[in-house]
Formats: C-alpha cells, structure tokens, sequence
C-alpha cells in the first residue's frame, strides 16, 4: 500500500525524506528530474540539441521533392515546325512534335524535365510524393512499436538515419518514373522514425516545466532544413539526381559521428527494467549539472503492465480513455497534416521565383516556431493548437476572396495580398502541427508513448498523402483547395475540445499509473468543488 501511495506522488518529495539518508530513497524519474537532476540543464541542453540535429534530415528528405519534382518555368523552341515561345504555359507543348522544344534549365532539372511528366502524364507527377507520405504512414507505426517495444529511442534514430542516407541515394539512380516512386516511398518508410524518436527523447530527459519548449527546439532544426534546401537544389538546379546525393551525405555522418554521444531515454531504460542504466544516466545529468545524486537514491520502478511486442498496441486500443485520445488525436492530425504539408508543397504555384519562395516560406515558420514556444509555456495546450487550427483554416478559406479576384484580372495587388493571407495561415498550421506533437506526448505514459506518437505521425502522414492531390486540384482550380484545406483546419481545431489539458502536468510511466493518477487528481477536484460549495 505504501508502495501504491508513493506510485501516486507526481512532484513533491517530502522534506523528511531527503534529510534521511539512512534509509532507501526511492523516487520516480519525474522526482529525480525535478529535484536531483535539474529540470533543464547544461547536460539535457546538450543532449537536446545533438538529438535536434537529426530533424535537419528529416526535413530534407520531405520537402526535397519541391525542387526534383517541380515543373520547369519555362520551355523554348529549339527546331520547326515550332513556332511559339510561351514562356508560361507549359500546356502549351501538349500539341507540338516531339523535338522542336525543350525545358530551359535543361532535360535533367526535374523529373518532370527528365520523364515528360505532362499533358496525359501529368498526375503521374504527384505520384512519387504521395507515396512518400504513404511510406512515411507505415513506417510510423513500425517504427513506434520498436522503438517502444525492442530498440529503444536512440538505436531507432540511428536506424532510421541509416536507412534515410541510403535510400537517398538510391533514389539519385532512378531510371524511370516507377522506381523513383518506389525509392520515394522506401526514403518516406526510412525517415519517418527520426521524428518520432527525437520528439520522445528530448522531451524525456527534461522536467515537466520545459518539455514544451524542448520539444517546440526540435522544430527550429526542421525549419533550418527547410531552409536549406534552395541553397542545396540553386547549385544543382540542372541535376536533380545530384540533389540526392548531397542529401544522403549528413544522416550517415549524423550516424557515425554523433549518435554515439547521444543517452538513451531513462525513462524507457526503467520501463525496460534496465534500472541500472536509467540510473547511470540521471547521474551522468546531474554532474554535468553540477549536482549530485544522493547515495541512498534508487529509481521507483513503475508497476510492470503488458510492454512487450504487439502488447503496448493492445494497452492503448484496449484501455477505452487512451483508445478515445488516440482516435480524436489522430483525426485532428489528418487535417492538420493536409494542410501544412499542403501549403509548402504548392509553392510552386507561387508567382515568384521558386527558390526565393522557398527561402521565404522556411523564414516564415521561425516565427511560428517561436511564438509556438513562448505561449507554450503559459497557455494551455488545448487552447493553443485548437486557436492555430483556426485562424489557420479562416485563411485559407479567406484565400478564396483573392483567388477569385486574381481570375478578374486584379493580379498585382490581388497576389501580393494572397500571399500575406497564406502566410499567416502557414505560420498558424505550422504552430498547430507543431504543438500536436507536443500534446500527444503529454497525454500517454513511457510504455506507450512512442507508439502514441507513432500514430499520430501515421494519421499526419495520411492527410499529407492527399495534399499533392490538392495541390494539382488547385491548378485547375484554386478555390475548391483553399475551402478543402479550410474546412479541414477548422474540423481538426474542433476536435481537441474533448482532449484534456495537460500542462504541468507529470509524465506517467504504465497506462495504469496514469488511470489510477487521473481518477485520483479527478476526485480530489471533485471534493474540492464541493467543499466549495
């Protein structure tokens, strides 16, 4: 029974219990963290950022296909009986002989260049991204589930690393357009634990106070890879494939160089029954902190439910308040997925230049990400991503007013104003994306938390699957994207009215420590409204 209550204790540790040092000190994680370890340190900021770095990749690889599969500016004539030289309208091609044109920029800037992805081939251009996000679907949950159950957080990453690098350049080798989807689709399989896995493993090694923050850093990373490629695709803006090269090179430097000097996450170690380790790893903290451990401190390990291979999926989908989160969650991450992902992918629909574009675009989620962090940490989470979801669902939906009125001819004015209005529905999708992820960590316990965040990274990738669909739909016609894209947003924001907050409060470890918390916290609440009474 004393075990059960001291189970129960999510962040104070009684005064006498520190002076005693006689006696076993038998503390959780959280409780080590927060009072031994520092709730965020020199130790956990190093670790943090060399886990971060990781997202750089994780960015690249996604948005890569912005500049290898984009449709070329423009064409000219090059023979007869060629006699046009329409420098924007590259259906125009559709009814010439085969020969008497050609792409500027060459036969090897993109694949649609390389393939002749237009005309009656031009869906098949979207083709390569959608099973990308597919890829990146299935890998989630495979990747979740071994990171949970086998591997840990730390060889996952590296694993995924590894296969991101060598799929990468894989895919430089593309002989047609069916093998390049193919390897796009093994690239998205490949990539899609390094954000998984780095989310849970900052956010592990941290007290509850910054584990917002924390995981907010991890998207700054992101955003530089996202603003790294023009600089990367500018020089190769003749050679697609070189792209992927270059692409292939950091994750398998990442892999040898700097995975080695990353900790695996105590928490997991715990779970795993490796208590040793996980201690090991608080103490290893705590000195680079300049602190110390006490010498009668032990880590209270958390009550032992079913962790093992298929058996953290039965926890979660058998225990009806987790299986309800996971259902709303992974419902608002289809919408908000489609629409973040949406965005970026269509700004090659822009009238501007594409790598200015780009460049811009990235610039525009360093605010995001910023604002995402300091209101993160004085609002709730609820309130914060259900708000993005909106304003970022009104823009879009906004952007129809403008899109129309680019038809009528008020370009010049009417463009540069869509442009403004989009971006301040991107910057309020990707605060919503990011602040997703961090609220799904908070809401599962350790034995199941990779799992949880696995499955929404798969629900995001599923909307992301459509959003090339959309982008190709918009051409034809933009209105009908922009009130997809809205509705979406709006829907998703909705839905998180019937999550529970979860600000300040502990990371559990088993799914029955947390019910049994919950319905505690929720009864003491109870009392206390009637005593009020």
């Amino acid at each position: 029974m004393e075990e059960e209550t001291q189970n129960l204790v999510p962040i104070s540790v009684s005064p006498h219990r520190i002076r005693d040092t006689t006696t076993k000190l038998e503390l959780t994680v959280d409780e080590v963290v927060e009072e031994y370890v520092g709730s965020l340190g020199f130790s956990q900021i190093i670790h943090v950022f060399l886990v971060s770095l990781a997202w750089i990749f994780d960015s690249q690889n996604t948005l890569v296909t912005i500049f290898t599969d984009a449709q070329p500016a423009a064409w000219q004539c090059i023979s007869p009986p060629c006699i046009r030289n329409d420098t924007a309208n590259a259906a125009a091609v559709c009814s010439m002989v085969a020969g008497s044109w050609e792409w500027m920029g060459g036969s090897k800037s993109s694949i649609i260049a390389e393939w002749s992805l237009v005309c009656d081939r031009k869906f098949l251009a979207a083709a390569p991204a959608s099973l990308f996000f597919i890829g990146s679907l299935l890998g989630s949950g495979f990747y979740g589930w071994i990171a949970d159950a086998y591997l840990g957080r730390k060889k996952t990453v590296l694993l995924s690393c590894l296969l991101s690098s060598i799929t990468s350049f894989l895919t430089s080798f593309s002989p047609n357009i069916w093998v390049y989807a193919l390897l796009r689709f093994s690239n998205g399989f490949a990539r899609s634990g390094i954000g998984i896995c780095c989310l849970v493993l900052s956010t592990e090694a941290v007290g509850r106070k910054w584990r917002g923050q924390v995981g907010q850093y991890g998207f700054f990373f992101f955003t530089f890879g996202f603003f790294s490629l023009p600089l990367i695709a500018y020089p190769n803006r003749t050679c697609w494939r070189n792209i992927y090269r270059i692409l292939s090179i950091p994750p398998l430097v990442y892999s040898l160089i700097i995975i080695p000097f990353v900790s695996e996450s105590p928490r997991w170690l715990l779970v795993k029954g490796r208590s040793k380790e996980a201690f090991d790893i608080l103490k290893r903290y705590a000195h680079l902190n300049g602190r110390k451990l006490p010498a009668n401190l032990c880590l209270l390990e958390p009550s032992q439910g079913k962790t093992g291979c298929g058996e953290a999926r039965m926890n979660l989908w058998s225990t009806k308040w987790a299986a309800k989160r996971m259902i709303t969650l992974m419902i608002a991450g289809f919408g908000v997925g489609s629409v973040y992902y949406g965005v970026q992918l269509n700004v090659e629909n822009l009238d501007f230049n594409l790598y200015f574009s780009v460049g811009l675009n990235a610039m525009m989620e360093i605010p995001a990400v910023f604002i995402g962090s300091v209101l993160l940490s004085f609002t709730n989470r609820r309130s914060l991503f259900s708000w993005s979801a909106y304003i970022a669902g009104i823009s879009s939906i906004i952007c129809i007013l403008f899109s129309r009125g680019l038809k009528k001819g008020v370009e010049s004015k009417g463009a540069w104003t869509q442009l403004l209005v989009e971006g301040i529905g991107f910057m309020a999708a990707s605060t919503a994306f990011d602040v997703l992820y961090i609220y799904c960590v908070e809401l599962f316990p350790t034995n199941v938390r990779n799992f949880a965040v696995s499955m929404l990274r798969q629900s995001l990738m599923l909307g992301a699957s459509i959003a090339p669909l959309f982008v190709v739909l918009g051409r034809l016609s933009p209105s009908l994207s922009f009130l997809v894209f809205g509705i979406l947003s709006i829907f998703s924001g909705t839905l998180s009215l019937w999550l529970p907050e979860t600000k300040d409060a502990p990371l559990y470890e088993t799914l029955e420590q947390q019910e049994d918390e919950e319905k505690l916290n929720s009864l003491s609440v109870e009392s206390a409204l009637e005593l009020g009474k």
